[in-house]
């Protein structure tokens, strides 16, 4: 398993595994305009904008791309593995990656926390700071919380 930063020419591939996970994993807890909403969310402009800016990492394993990172400032964004690579520990590897990356120049660790992986966040010790609702369309809503979680300096 290798995390690198990617470059522009991975711009394809990040937005695979992005429009991928979104389109196959999010219906299953969000209306349609919800789904909608986080598929331009995370837009050809912003990838490339992130992608650019040095922001963004892959995740491959034995030469293929199997989920993608971004890290901004304190922040973690955009962490998605594609649905047939999921539970194998690739997602466990890209938060360490950002958690390590943004704890050594940072005492917080801030993220949006979708409903798919909110449990995750909770179990890693990640607390709930604010909990949004966007009306997306067509009557329908996105929920999410934003999270944060001090980071331990002692170890």
């Amino acid at each position: 398993m290798e995390i690198r930063k990617a470059q522009l020419g991975d711009f394809e591939i990040v937005r695979s595994i992005t429009q991928t996970t979104i389109r196959s994993v999010y219906p299953k807890y969000y209306p349609a305009g919800a789904v909608e909403f986080f598929s331009e969310h995370h837009s050809d402009e912003r990838i490339l904008r992130d992608i650019e800016a040095g922001i963004v990492y892959l995740l491959t394993e034995e030469g293929t791309c199997a989920g993608t990172v971004t890290v901004a400032g304190n922040e973690i964004n955009r962490l998605f593995v594609l649905p047939e690579m999921q539970h194998k520990g690739f997602g466990q590897a890209l938060l360490n990656f950002a958690e390590e990356k943004i704890s050594a120049s940072f005492d917080t660790i801030r993220m949006d926390a979708s409903l798919p992986a909110k449990k995750i966040y909770l179990l890693r010790g990640y607390k709930e700071t604010e909990y949004h609702i966007i009306p997306t369309g067509n009557g329908d809503y996105l929920c999410y919380d934003v999270m944060e979680k001090t980071v331990d300096k002692t170890m």
